[in-house]
């Protein structure tokens, strides 16, 4: 398998960073803890080129295509919290934005410019699927990967009742799906992170939490910047003030516990289950179980689900990147100033 790793074309602590891993991971504490520590440029907004924008409209290489992602962009509310000049930006993504990559460099450094900032970083879980893409068309890109038991993780999405991976289903996700899509997004992002070993990093967020000045340490040595914990509590930007746990309004100790809930809110029949599918990946990834290996034996049932689950989500990417499906990508999370419906009519893609 070849190595994507390419000769730095600028300073380490001056080259960008992308904050990625599955959702409910942390990528959101974590990535404003980064800002918090200052030398970054602030920026709360929200850049899906790569998810969203290229899969509705097309290659940016196509100057039409182009057009239309700009003109959209600049309706979201990633734009109005970027606090750039629409003209401006509008010209220099036309002269030279013709990959999802360079929209994202860009608008980012433009932002860093306007702030006086030497470096920025990007939030956005599902960039880990986009890492290789990312690292061509951005090579200086630095990912650090955050990782979460992924027990906490399905407990979590299971409590929001947001997250349908399949979408004949109504009914919000079971704890086996939302833990066999935690070890598909966990295991995608190690094996991009395999192919750029310099230029790659894991953080597990529960040592983020228990001992965030050791995980601060590694961090610093990592991106070559002096991440400092007292500076992060003084500064306190975003999730490192104000928790966005799916578990507000439960009780106080679920609150306060943000690492291994599982124990106190999953059964033992239910952890069983969750360890029977991901149980290999729960322990690649440093994770201690709790059932016994002679209750760890998978049925048929078992078997089928983690063939099923990611063999569906591979497929359903698949088909929003490479087939024309990707053109009904919904684009609702991007807040846009007015409806699209019309002008969507008028926005033809092309190949």
């Amino acid at each position: 398998m070849p190595v994507l790793d390419s000769p730095v074309s600028n300073a380490r602590n001056k080259r960008p960073v992308f904050v990625v891993g599955c959702h409910r991971s942390g990528t959101n504490l974590l990535y404003d803890t980064l800002l918090s520590a200052g030398g970054f440029a602030i920026y709360r907004g929200y850049l899906p080129i790569h998810k969203m924008l290229v899969p509705r409209f097309g290659s940016l290489g196509n100057l039409e295509n182009r057009r239309c992602i700009i003109r959209v962009w600049l309706r979201s509310k990633g734009f109005r919290r970027s606090g750039l000049d629409a003209e401006a930006l509008t010209s220099k993504l036309l002269a030279e934005g013709k990959t999802g990559g360079d929209f994202i460099r860009i608008v980012m450094n433009e932002i860093a410019r306007q702030q006086n900032a030497v470096r920025w970083a990007v939030y956005d879980p599902d960039n880990v699927l986009y890492m290789r893409r990312i690292k061509t068309e951005i090579p200086n890109a630095l990912f650090i990967h955050i990782i979460r038991d992924g027990r906490d993780i399905a407990l979590s999405l299971k409590k929001m009742g947001e997250f349908r991976p399949v979408p004949w289903n109504r009914e919000p996700a079971s704890l086996e799906a939302t833990a066999l899509y935690w070890q598909w997004m966990v295991k995608k992002g190690k094996e991009h992170g395999k192919l750029i070993p310099n230029d790659y990093a894991e953080i597990h967020y529960e040592e983020l939490v228990r001992d965030p000045r050791h995980a601060m340490g590694m961090l610093s040595t990592f991106l070559d910047q002096d991440l400092d914990w007292d500076r992060v509590q003084a500064v306190s930007l975003g999730r490192v003030r104000e928790s966005n746990s799916s578990f507000r309004g439960d009780t106080q100790k679920n609150q306060a516990n943000p690492v291994n809930r599982w124990r106190e809110n999953l059964s033992s029949a239910q952890v069983a289950d969750l360890e029977i599918l991901v149980g290999d990946c729960l322990e690649e990834s440093g994770y201690d179980l709790a059932t016994p290996p002679e209750q760890r034996k998978p049925r048929l049932r078992h078997r089928f689900l983690r063939w099923f689950y990611p063999s569906f989500l591979d497929f359903k990417g698949w088909l929003k990147i490479k087939t024309p499906a990707g053109r009904l990508t919904d684009l609702s999370a991007l807040e846009l100033s007015d409806s699209i419906t019309d002008e969507s009519e008028q926005l033809t893609p092309t190949s």
